[in-house]
């Protein structure tokens, strides 16, 4: 995990976030769809399961049954999110947003396991 400017395109930094992951398939929204990331998801064996942006010359094929699975990865943004110091950013350093974060994932994950 890391933190970029909220500026910055998602697809920018899809090759880092799944570098050194064995998956079957990525999933993805639209910011995620540009050919270098797919590609790059295709060489590491992962199913590229990203809707094609509209304005795409050639639309690709998709998963849909798949894709509506990416709701569980949205529902645990939303979990952290709920944690108001996450949502708001009040943390003055990346380095202490980052270890919030990770906080809030361990409580999550305890919760989870009990």
């Amino acid at each position: 995990m890391f933190v970029t400017a909220g500026t910055t395109a998602d697809c920018k930094y899809g090759e880092k976030l799944i570098q050194g992951i064995d998956a079957e398939a990525l999933l993805g929204d639209k910011g995620y769809d540009c050919n270098t990331l797919v590609a790059y998801a295709i060489k590491a064996g992962m199913q590229a399961v990203i809707p094609p942006k509209r304005n795409r010359i050639e639309q690709r094929e998709y998963d849909e049954y798949l894709y509506k699975l990416r709701h569980l990865v949205e529902n645990a943004f939303l979990m952290l999110k709920r944690w108001r110091g996450i949502a708001t950013r009040y943390a003055k350093n990346t380095t202490s947003f980052l270890a919030a974060v990770q906080i809030r994932c361990i409580a999550l994950w305890l919760k989870v396991l009990s």
